[in-house]
């Protein structure tokens, strides 16, 4: 076990130690790379801790506990990524990073009634599915939602509609025109924002479509951009170094063109494989006006 691993192990047996202690705490497990067998924990990984308890409050708005595990220098509450509840991220003075998911002790009670867990069965899945290790189940929670876990048939995955395809594709090339425009005023902040931001997602979100168009419905892309570079097309990966703009007007331009045509690319072949139209007007009325409007702003220059 490495340095930076050994201190993690001691920081959690800490957490054990005060959240045993503490009646309010129900049960805690560890997911993401710090629990996977599936792309583990390097040296640059932080520490993902789910915590049930029956007083939230304090563990959001006082930080005094955290002193029961390590020196925190950095702490701040931000919504947890299905933004349905809250968590306490600290940086601690060893360089050690964790993300404290804290989930209402009424929450998972109410998860493990039939009636509900299969309307969330999907989401604990996507949270467990890659791993989970428990670190305290003072009241057996963990256990019976593994139980319920482990019987639940996981849907097949579901393709987005014709109709969806088509509004991303959409929305991509009218954000093309409506970043264009920002450049083309001297708003290089605010169009960056446009390129480095909506139409980033957009792209991100065609990239995994295509991955799954030519892969397959199953093709495993992971979350929110993880491990991209291994499940992505190489050649968009590779296309993909000149779509992000610096803090540069003219950089942005040819960021955005390089983002369009890269776009283009996977959102046709993506049409092709599954079936759907394509707008070929739409895009191409959109990417003349993005066109003139870089063309007029030069002709200006």
């Amino acid at each position: 076990m490495d340095g930076v691993a050994l201190a993690y192990e001691k920081l959690i047996e800490r957490f054990v130690a005060w959240a045993e202690n503490e009646a309010a705490i129900s049960s805690a497990v560890v997911i993401g790379s710090r629990s996977r067998t599936d792309h583990p924990a390097d040296e640059w990984a932080d520490l993902d801790v789910i915590v049930v308890t029956r007083d939230p409050a304090r563990l959001l708005s006082n930080t005094d506990w955290l002193e029961d595990i390590g020196k925190p220098i950095l702490t701040f509450i931000e919504n947890t990524s299905n933004g349905g509840e809250k968590e306490r991220r600290v940086l601690f003075d060893n360089g050690l990073d964790v993300d404290f998911s804290v989930i209402p002790y009424e929450k998972i009670e109410m998860m493990l009634k039939p009636e509900i867990f299969g309307q969330v069965a999907g989401e604990l899945r996507n949270v467990f599915g890659r791993g989970v290790r428990v670190l305290l189940d003072k009241e057996g929670q963990v256990d019976r939602l593994g139980e319920l876990l482990m019987r639940f048939q996981v849907p097949p995955p579901r393709l987005p509609s014709e109709d969806e395809f088509l509004q991303v594709v959409q929305d991509f090339w009218y954000h093309t025109v409506w970043t264009a425009r920002h450049l083309r005023r001297g708003e290089l902040w605010w169009g960056g924002s446009g390129l480095n931001g909506r139409l980033r997602d957009l792209l991100f979100i065609m990239l995994e479509w295509q991955a799954r168009a030519t892969k397959g419905p199953n093709y495993d892309t992971w979350f929110r951009g993880r491990f991209l570079e291994e499940w992505a097309d190489p050649c968009a990966v590779q296309a993909l170094r000149g779509v992000l703009a610096h803090y540069d007007e003219e950089d942005t331009w040819q960021a955005l063109r390089a983002m369009m045509e890269l776009f283009r690319w996977l959102a046709i072949e993506t049409a092709q494989r599954w079936g759907f139209a394509y707008p070929v007007e739409g895009d191409a009325f959109a990417s003349k006006l993005t066109k003139d409007l870089y063309e007029g702003l030069a002709r200006n220059a």
